[in-house]
Parts: structure tokens; C-alpha cells; sequence
């Protein structure tokens, strides 16, 4: 008999998961299986469209066949809450058990822990970790670029209900929960101090958190996010002002995903979004007098390459 099960990408189905007993891929109908865990397939052309959350969700929905009391935990739990993940495992899942098992299953990375029933919820038929569990989780563990990440998308979740808007009570409610359940641990306690001070839900994409990590190692220190600036039909909103004395600049990234995604062109042509942008961005200039760079995920790899692409502009840090 053969098993299918969901794989789902954010609310959309990824496609379909195939359970065999034999082969790393078989075809099904024509169509080439990609393996997701031992047994375990789905189509290859879905799998190579699916986002890195997606597989991450597919490959959970995968040990969920063999594990049925499995917590899902950490950045599995994060893909699971709808949460963009910055360099993640791409060949295994997180689990967090209550008492050690003998052996760990293919393909899971297992944390020993315990996990309060109110600190679990059900996602898409999968028990996992709640959203401030999962922050406090990912913080103590994740490096400090992959936590910050999720820790800015929580807040953006929980405490940004519209554009230009960000509630700071509820911010720190939250940020004071996922500081009390990280210190409940003895592990990652100062990792989790560093991220969750440094956290802000006002950046709207990784790229802009992984931004403001190199805008700070660059010197840069009176960084401001989701800047609001008058325009001439509305306000426009800046990923960053950066005002420090030496600098009083603005910064935006931008992934290349605006110029394609049907959603995000909401019916115009990549062109006519290129040019609205040069519109706006020649109304902040001379309304400000401020210098307006931009740059994209080539240019924060390191401080130094981002360093340089403010140079050409004459950005620098005090």
C-alpha cells in the first residue's frame, strides 16, 4: 500500500509524499521522487520550487509518519509558525524529547528537554513548540545571525499590525517571555540575552536583519528602522536611517524576489516598480538632503563587502 501525506509551502500544498520501502528515488506516474527521509519522497519538480521553509515543514510531516509524539522544536518549530529561517539544517528536523531514548531516528537533531503542555500548540497536524518557546528555544542555540532572524520575525508577527505601525508594549511582553522561558535553561543563557536585546520587529525581511547585524559591526550606532518620510502623495517608509553624525544617510535593501513575485508586483511590471522606486527615492534625497544607498543579499555576506558598497556612496560610520 502506498502512503501520501501534505507537504505544504507556507498555505499552499508543496505536492505530494510518497512512503516506499525501497530506492533513494522512484518514479511515480512519470514523474522523478525526490527523497525526504528514508522511504520517504516527494516530487522533484515541487521539491526544487519549494522555499527552504517548505522543506523544512515537508520534512517534519515526514518523521510525523513514524513519530507521532514527537515535539517539533527550534527552527522546525519557527518554519512551522510561518517564521523565515536564515541558513537552517537542510537535511534535518528538531525534536524535543523529555528523557533520553537509546539512538536518535535518520534525519532529527533531538533535544532533551521538557516542554509544559501550555507551551505546546498544533500546527497543520503537528504538535510543536508555541511561538515564544520557540523564540526562547532558537536564541539560546541557533548562531547569532539565524536567531536574530527569527527573533525579528516573532516580533514582526506579534507586534506589527500595519504598516508604519509597532506596538512597543507588546513587544517587550514578548520579549520578556521568551527571555523568562531561555532562563530556564542553564544552556545559551547570554546567547539568548544578546539576541533578544538586540531583536526588533520592525525589520520586514531577513535581509534587513541580517543588515543591521553588519550595519552594527561596521561602527554604524544610531540606526533607526521603518523610518517614516512625507512624500508628496502619502508617506514613504525607509528600511533604515542611519544618523550617525559622520553618516545621516538612508539605507534599503532590497532582495530580487520584488522585481518578479506576483505578489509583491501586485500587477505592475518589474520596470514600472524600478521606476517608482527611482521617483521616490530623487523625492527623499532632495526633501532630506540626505545620501539614499541601496544594496542586496551580495553585499552583506560580510561587513567589510557592505563597507564598501556604503563607501561608493560616502556612507561611513563615525
Amino acid at each position: 500500500m502506498t502512503l501520501l501525506i501534505p507537504a505544504v509551502h507556507h498555505a499552499a500544498e508543496l505536492g505530494r509524499i510518497r512512503r516506499t520501502k525501497t530506492g533513494d528515488r522512484v518514479a511515480d506516474d512519470g514523474r522523478d521522487l525526490e527523497r525526504i527521509r528514508p522511504g520517504v519522497y516527494a516530487h522533484r519538480q515541487d521539491w526544487a520550487a519549494a522555499s527552504t521553509e517548505g522543506r523544512v515543514i515537508a520534512r517534519a510531516h515526514a518523521l510525523g509518519l513514524i513519530a507521532d509524539d514527537a515535539v517539533f522544536s527550534h527552527e522546525t518549530a519557527a518554519a512551522l509558525h510561518g517564521l523565515p529561517l536564515f541558513r537552517p539544517d537542510r537535511t534535518r528536523v528538531h525534536l524535543t524529547v523529555s528523557h533520553a531514548r537509546p539512538g536518535s531516528a535518520v534525519g532529527t537533531i533531538r533535544h532533551r528537554g521538557s516542554v509544559p503542555e501550555e507551551e505546546i500548540v498544533e500546527i497543520r497536524g503537528l504538535r510543536c513548540t508555541t511561538l515564544e518557546r520557540t523564540v526562547a528555544d532558537v536564541v539560546r542555540t541557533a548562531g547569532f545571525e539565524s536567531a536574530v532572524v527569527v527573533a525579528d520575525a516573532a516580533l514582526r508577527a506579534r507586534c506589527v499590525p500595519g504598516p508604519g505601525i509597532y506596538d512597543e508594549d507588546e513587544a517587550r511582553a514578548f520579549l520578556g517571555a521568551a527571555h523568562g522561558i531561555a532562563h530556564r535553561f542553564a544552556h545559551g543563557r547570554h546567547r539568548a540575552d544578546r539576541v533578544l536585546a538586540f531583536a526588533d520587529g520592525r525589520a520586514q525581511l531577513p535581509g534587513e536583519s541580517i543588515s543591521r547585524i553588519r550595519l552594527v559591526e561596521l561602527g554604524f550606532r544610531s540606526i533607526r528602522l521603518q523610518v517614516e518620510v512625507p512624500g508628496p502623495h502619502g508617506s514613504y517608509f525607509v528600511d533604515f536611517a542611519l544618523d550617525d553624525p559622520a553618516a545621516r544617510a538612508f539605507g534599503e535593501f532590497d532582495g530580487a524576489v520584488k522585481y518578479a513575485d506576483a505578489g509583491m508586483l501586485a500587477g505592475r511590471s518589474g520596470a514600472e516598480v524600478l521606476d517608482e522606486e527611482k521617483q521616490r527615492e530623487d523625492w527623499i534625497r532632495g526633501a532630506t538632503q540626505r545620501r539614499l544607498a541601496r544594496w542586496g543579499w551580495g553585499h552583506i555576506e560580510t561587513a567589510l563587502v557592505l563597507g564598501r558598497r556604503l563607501a561608493a556612496f560616502g556612507i561611513r560610520p563615525a
